[in-house]
């Protein structure tokens, strides 16, 4: 099998780690050694069949539909990337204009559970995987409760958010677990200092130590896991190692898994200066490995799969919908009128009209640079987290 061709059916990858080789199938990882290599770097026959018998060819198929739901468009906080800002805060401060108000009610709920009914029985889905989103979706508190309250008649397989947690109260936090919210994910934009200039309030004011104090409080009244975020810039990429420490003293690092990610431009204006070259990935990988060290866990590297929300024009297993029932391909599209690609009440436009406007996982972002060298950049952080994953007996 060529690589680039299986890259392409299956989203297989093929690393060169320190002492072997590393692929990456949608069904998992193996060890290569150069003998299992054709002379021009694809599977020798033999080795594709045994993949194959252990599985690493094949995905699992798909069993939950995958529901977006904005509970709000609205957000307290200002900060200067967000893909829902249509431009640059003039005054240079933190009140960025952003895309238009709406608010998830019990009516735009039946209409959303509804429309996802349908979409799960044309598909053959026996289960519903909720992302709660914003905005910040807690300045909706009651429309999150009521969605999650209502999804459990749609067999509610797995719920999580994606919040700033400064309106996270433990109260709030174990009512949401107690309906089925299993996690959280959370953004830092590097260490306090850092961060309280990045990730600022629309009202003025950092919001470090809020957050902080959010999540070990909610972590104390709820069984919720965390998904750590750390965005990448020129802004604070020095700061991070200092993050790492800080955060694992602050919070329990057992029940968190922490990603580093570098931040790019959806087109709003905002610049980040740092480029994907070595010396980034090697503090990528030293981040990484600390993280590790000290009790967070870090995802092993994957295969390239298709997200099941955006990674079918149809919205097969998938839907992403703002908080008044219009539907967008992607989160990055979400509440933007010019992307629109339905209703939940109409369903979705013709594929002539959606065709220009379906937009898949990071298709907007600018990053000043070919894509070949964020695939190399990604692949050297990959194969160096799974060689180290290896010799410390985690993988």
């Amino acid at each position: 099998m060529n690589l680039e061709e299986a890259g392409r059916t299956t989203g297989a990858r093929l690393l060169r780690g320190e002492r072997n080789w590393w692929f990456l199938g949608p069904g998992g990882v193996a060890r290569l050694r150069a003998g299992h290599l054709t002379a021009d770097g694809g599977l020798r026959p033999d080795t594709e069949r045994r993949l194959g018998e252990r599985g690493l060819l094949s995905a699992a198929p798909n069993h939950a539909y995958s529901l977006t739901v904005l509970t709000s468009t609205d957000c307290n906080l200002g900060c200067a990337y967000c893909f829902q800002n249509t431009a640059q805060d003039p005054s240079g401060g933190g009140r960025p204009p952003r895309i238009t108000h709406a608010r998830l009610t019990s009516q735009t709920i039946t209409s959303i559970l509804d429309f996802a009914g349908r979409q799960m029985a044309a598909a053959g889905l026996d289960r519903l995987a909720l992302l709660l989103f914003g905005g910040e979706p807690l300045l909706n508190p009651r429309g999150c409760v009521e969605m999650l309250a209502r999804a459990a008649d749609y067999n509610l397989s797995s719920a999580w958010m994606i919040s700033n947690t400064t309106l996270l109260t433990p109260k709030l936090a174990r009512r949401l677990s107690d309906l089925g919210l299993d996690s959280i994910q959370v953004t830092f934009d590097g260490d306090r200092e850092d961060h309280d200039r990045i990730r600022v309030r629309r009202s003025n004011g950092g919001t470090f130590d809020a957050i902080v104090g959010n999540i070990a409080r909610a972590s104390d009244a709820a069984p919720l896991r965390w998904i750590v975020r750390v965005n990448v810039s020129h802004h604070n990429f020095r700061g991070i190692d200092a993050l790492v420490d800080r955060l694992a003293e602050a919070v329990d690092p057992d029940r968190c898994t922490i990603y580093f990610t570098r931040v790019g431009d959806v087109g709003v204006g905002y610049a980040n200066d740092l480029l994907h070259t070595g010396e980034l990935a090697t503090c990528f990988t030293r981040w990484q490995r600390r993280a590790l060290e000290v009790g967070f866990r870090v995802n092993r590297p994957r295969a390239h799969r298709v997200c099941p929300t955006c990674g079918h024009t149809d919205g097969r297993y998938g839907a992403v919908v703002n908080a008044d029932g219009t539907l967008s391909s992607c989160w990055e599209t979400a509440g933007k009128p010019d992307w629109k690609v339905g209703t939940v009440t109409g369903g979705y436009l013709p594929g002539a009209v959606t065709r220009d406007r379906w937009i898949a996982c990071e298709d907007l972002y600018r990053y000043g640079e070919e894509g070949r060298v964020l695939a190399e950049f990604h692949d050297t952080v990959d194969a160096a987290l799974l060689d180290h994953l290896d010799e410390t007996g985690r993988l």
